[in-house]
């Protein structure tokens, strides 16, 4: 016997007693186990995507403020480093979201980048 024939045989060896043992269990029970474990895993993956905040999500969030975020404030909410918050505000908020981007700098502090409210629309 060759080692790839050892294999297959030790893999259906396997598979063959646990999937015989959950379809006696489906059907003395009447219902079917793939519906349940379908439902079971659909839910986990609602509550998981429910609670789940992205660090986009969190940008867009403190650009949508009044008076706008500062690079420093983005970069900590995020963790990424200040190249990669000024890409994600030129390339995905301006490019592909297609936000108008406003930044005002009042003398001696930190410039300040927002999302322009679009009007008349």
């Amino acid at each position: 016997m060759t080692t790839i024939e050892a294999r297959a045989a030790s893999q259906t060896k396997r598979a063959t007693p646990s999937t015989l043992a959950k379809a006696a269990k489906a059907k003395a029970i009447g219902t079917s186990t793939t519906a349940k474990l379908t439902s079971v895993k659909n839910a986990a993956r609602d509550d998981v995507h429910a609670a789940r905040v992205t660090k986009h999500d969190r940008i867009l969030t403190l650009l949508s403020r009044r008076e706008g975020a500062t690079v420093p404030e983005m970069m900590e909410a995020t963790g990424w480093q200040q190249h990669s918050v000024r890409g994600f505000l030129a390339g995905t908020v301006k490019k592909k979201l297609g936000f108008t981007m406003a930044s005002s700098k009042a003398p001696g502090e930190l410039r300040r980048y927002r999302i322009e409210a679009k009007r008349g629309r």
